[in-house]
C-alpha cells in the first residue's frame, strides 16, 4: 500500500516538473506549451486526488489493523 502511494508521488514530482518547463515555455511565447501546461494540471489535480484518497484509505487499514491486534 505504502509503496504505491510513494509510485503514486514520483509521478506527481515527475508531471509537475513537466508542468513547470511548459509554464516557462508558455511565458516564453509558445502557446502550445500553455495547452499543454494546462492539460497538465488537470491531470495534477486527478492524481493529487487519487493520492489523497489512497492515503486516507492506507491510514484507515492501519488503524483498523491496529485495533485488531490490541
Amino acid at each position: 500500500m505504502e509503496n504505491s502511494a510513494l509510485t503514486l508521488w514520483n509521478e506527481i514530482m515527475e508531471l509537475m516538473k513537466a508542468i513547470d518547463l511548459d509554464v516557462r515555455k508558455n511565458v516564453a511565447g509558445n502557446s502550445s506549451a500553455g495547452v499543454r501546461a494546462r492539460k497538465g494540471l488537470r491531470t495534477l489535480k486527478a492524481k493529487a486526488a487519487a493520492l489523497t484518497k489512497l492515503t486516507v484509505e492506507n491510514d484507515k487499514a492501519r488503524r483498523a489493523e491496529k485495533t485488531v491486534s490490541e
